[in-house]
């Protein structure tokens, strides 16, 4: 039985022009009678895909009408009903992020890739780090730090020197950007279960913020608790073969 699809696109040019194509050919679908999402643009229009109400419902296939696409498939305007049929399913969970600022605001909000701290100023964070309420480093001096996913994992963890996570490894990824002290941390790797507290110290003269997949901002923050959201489920289906597990291992052979 042919599944029902719901077309969703970015409003890049490429993107439009797909939709209007795919449209025409397979009609469209009301999110709340589809059986699938096909998402058209680039990684960044994916996050926003599974960040939607409908895609924590419902799976996500989706065609790279962006730049680099590494959570998307490649385009082609025939064969998707058998391409959807075909495709395989990776389960991924999210993380939850808790900023308090210094007036005691509190912020949540979900991150697929990654939470990260930034100094928002020109000197140099100043963190605490705990891990499951217990202290493990008592300053981290450095422009900021992040918690990712295996699915974020070859994102902004990468670029700043974070190792490449396999998809059904249960572990989260802790990455300093620019590390000042201690001079030797290299980041840790943490059991997907684990609590991270990030306190900023000195927040006054160091002010900080708190971002989720950079959707969620949050200035001049006390605190950020982050931790895995098992409850929570997105469903990306990729081709067979070019999933994000061998995605995941082929970034690092590059």
């Amino acid at each position: 039985m042919r599944q029902k699809i719901r077309f969703t696109a970015s409003r890049a040019p490429a993107a439009l022009e797909a939709l209007a194509v795919l449209t025409a050919r397979h009609g469209q679908t009301e999110a709340r009678r589809a059986d699938v999402i096909v998402a058209l643009g680039g990684d960044g229009f994916m996050l926003e895909t599974l960040h939607s109400p409908a895609g924590r419902d419902l799976p996500v296939y989706g065609m790279n009408c962006g730049t680099i696409g590494f959570m998307m498939n490649a385009y082609a305007e025939d064969g998707l009903p058998e391409r959807l049929v075909a495709a395989e399913e990776t389960l991924i969970n999210p993380l939850s992020m808790r900023a308090e600022t210094v007036k005691g605001r509190v912020t949540k909000a979900l991150a697929i890739n990654e939470v990260s701290v930034l100094r928002q100023g020109p000197q140099a964070a100043k963190l605490r780090v705990l891990i499951d309420g217990r202290e493990r480093l008592e300053e981290l001096v450095c422009d900021g730090a992040l918690v990712a996913t295996p699915a974020g994992s070859t994102a902004y963890n990468y670029s700043a020197h974070g190792p490449i996570l396999p998809i059904g490894s249960n572990v989260l990824a802790l990455t300093a950007m620019a590390p000042f002290r201690p001079r030797r941390w290299r980041g840790a790797v943490l059991p997907k279960s684990a609590t991270v507290r990030l306190e900023v110290l000195e927040p006054q003269k160091r002010p900080v913020m708190a971002d989720a997949d950079s959707r969620s901002s949050v200035r001049d923050v006390a605190f950020v608790e982050v931790h895995s959201v098992p409850d929570v489920t997105h469903r990306l289906l990729f081709d067979p073969g070019h999933g994000l597990e061998e995605r995941l291992i082929g970034e690092q052979f590059i």
